[in-house]
């Protein structure tokens, strides 16, 4: 009896989960992990542990929380960008994309979901980006669109979209009760460069002193869920 060539396996394509809670990677694992053609490769619970995944599994997509302990999914992002220009990142977040969508987008992501999307939402997004394209939101897309459109790349929404990457990481550390020597010590600068920091984030804000940016910071965390 003549024996038939097996049929080809189909690709399964490789996806490192990005987050530092386990009950979200545990549960994003068993999505994915349910499709014959995505397979997680790989869980991190911060940024230094993804960039050393990235490196020794070699995925094919990171899908990336923007909220990760000492350094944050964005510069995540634009480190992974720098060192992997290949390598397709999308950003799964609680976090309102109004904010951190185009963040992520100029930071090297190819796309932004937002947690509370329903499983097919996250995994159409995530064939999207492997596909080479980009994914946001239909709000979002529209968004970007109107301002392109308009001629309009400055942001012109909310107050905190004139914080630069960096400044809103610091102004979502003071909100969570951070003082300056601590919020130096997690972001590994200086504490003069945090001073810098908020003096730039109270100018920007139109805020008169310390106590003002707690109290804006505060609230905007409690706000966010965080």
């Amino acid at each position: 009896m003549t024996k038939l060539p097996s049929k080809p396996s189909k690709k399964k394509f490789r996806v490192l989960v990005v987050d530092d809670h386990p009950i979200i990677r545990r549960g994003l694992a068993d999505l994915i992990n349910q499709e014959s053609d995505l397979d997680v490769c790989g869980e991190a619970t911060d940024a230094h542990e993804a960039i050393e995944m990235v490196a020794s599994l070699k995925p094919d997509i990171a899908l990336v929380d923007i909220s990760l302990k000492e350094l944050s999914g964005i510069e995540l992002i634009k480190h992974l960008k720098a060192r992997n220009s290949k390598l397709p990142m999308l950003v799964l977040s609680m976090h309102d994309e109004t904010l951190y969508a185009e963040r992520a987008l100029r930071a090297g992501a190819r796309g932004y979901v937002m947690k509370q999307e329903p499983p097919e939402t996250v995994i159409g997004a995530i064939r999207k980006v492997l596909s080479g394209e980009i994914f946001v939101s239909e709000k979002m897309s529209s968004r970007l669109i109107s301002r392109m459109a308009d001629g309009n790349t400055d942001a012109t929404g909310s107050p905190l979209e004139r914080l630069s990457d960096r400044e809103l990481e610091v102004f979502q550390l003071i909100g969570q009760g951070l003082r300056t020597r601590q919020i130096a010590e997690r972001l590994c600068l200086s504490i003069k460069t945090i001073e810098s920091y908020r003096e730039h984030i109270k100018h920007k804000l139109d805020l008169q002193n310390s106590t003002e940016l707690f109290q804006h910071a505060l609230q905007w965390v409690q706000g966010q869920g965080q």
